[in-house]
């Protein structure tokens, strides 16, 4: 008769095989399903999720891929009051920020005088000439300098970003009311010139005009709250440090705003390659302004240009197609500074 074998182990030979008994339960379990590419750290698809979620983070704080800013909500681009809407619009645009990095961008954006929160450096950076001089100016302009190691300026950054160890957080500009810029420059007994932007979308171009608008004596300038570019540290940098000096208010609704603007007794003129009055010839250069310029591409919307009180050309070469929205509204504002200089002789 054989003897039987010890519980849980298998005969050889002949015959049936005996279990474990449950012991072996657990190794046969495994690891569980493989996880989706995306939940796989260091893969592509995981990498572009992260992408993915940063951009639509960016978006619900007010800003796009390149800086365009988007409406933050469709409630606050509705047909409620001009003072609601901005209320909200400014709200939104508050939470709305910036981090720059590379240590070309980040030193030009500390030469430019570029508010900033924060400056970020990786731990053990190569210490070049770019490097010491953005700390020298950072220490001047008491800017806390935080040491953190690379990954964490990768996450800050996005993975994707030649940040070089070094990074500058810029803080949300905080926009104006457009009523309640009126209501400052007639307080000052001022005659108001006010640029509005429709359709605006590069911040180079906004830096110019506010820059432009410094120099020949406008107040302010006005940006609708959708299809616009913001005041980003890109506009700061092109103004010169002029975006400290002259106020941007955000519209909720462009063309709502001009009709109030029209209500409160200023004319609005709008600038257009077939304009039908010409710059020289403009008889309003001496009255209350709203000065809409429109997108190189497309110009004044159809809205917009209903409701102003005349469409103004700047005569050019007629070899020179257009010009940049930029330089139309420099050439425009000299123009009107120079009418309202020869009045007031």
């Amino acid at each position: 008769m054989a003897k039987p074998g010890r519980p849980g182990t298998a005969k050889r030979g002949k015959g049936g095989k005996v279990g474990t008994g449950g012991n072996g339960r657990q190794a046969l379990e495994g690891k569980g399903p493989t996880p989706k590419a995306e939940d796989r750290k260091g893969h592509p698809a995981q990498k572009a999720r992260e992408r993915k979620e940063k951009y639509e983070a960016q978006a619900k704080a007010g800003f796009g891929r390149k800086g365009e800013f988007l409406a933050p909500t469709a409630r606050t681009a509705g047909t409620r009051g001009a003072a609601t809407r901005n209320s909200a619009a400014v709200a939104k645009a508050a939470d709305a920020s910036e981090v720059l990095s590379g240590r070309n961008s980040v030193l030009e954006a500390l030469r430019t005088k570029v508010p900033a929160t924060a400056m970020y450096l990786a731990a053990r950076i190569e210490m070049d000439d770019r490097v010491k001089e953005a700390i020298a100016i950072a220490n001047s302009r008491r800017i806390p300098i935080n040491e953190v190691t690379r990954p964490e300026i990768d996450r800050m950054t996005g993975n994707d970003a030649v940040h070089q160890g070094i990074a500058l957080q810029v803080p949300p500009y905080k926009y104006d009311h457009p009523m309640e810029l009126l209501d400052r420059i007639l307080d000052r007994d001022q005659v108001p010139l006010i640029v509005a932007l429709d359709g605006i979308t590069d911040p180079r171009n906004l830096g110019a005009i506010i820059r432009s608008v410094a120099a020949f004596g406008g107040q302010g300038v006005v940006l609708p709250q959708r299809r616009s570019t913001g005041v980003t540290a890109s506009a700061w940098k092109t103004s010169a440090g002029a975006a400290a000096r002259v106020p941007v208010a955000l519209a909720g609704n462009l063309t709502t705003t001009l009709k109030e603007f029209k209500k409160r007794g200023l004319f609005v003129i709008g600038l257009d390659g077939d304009g039908d009055v010409s710059l020289p010839q403009l008889n309003l250069a001496n009255e209350p302004l709203v000065i809409v310029v429109g997108s190189e591409g497309k110009g004044l919307s159809r809205l917009v240009q209903e409701n102003c009180d005349a469409v103004v050309s700047i005569p050019i070469n007629a070899a020179t197609e257009s010009l940049n929205a930029g330089i139309a509204a420099s050439v425009t504002l000299y123009e009107i500074a120079s009418q309202r200089a020869k009045k007031a002789r």
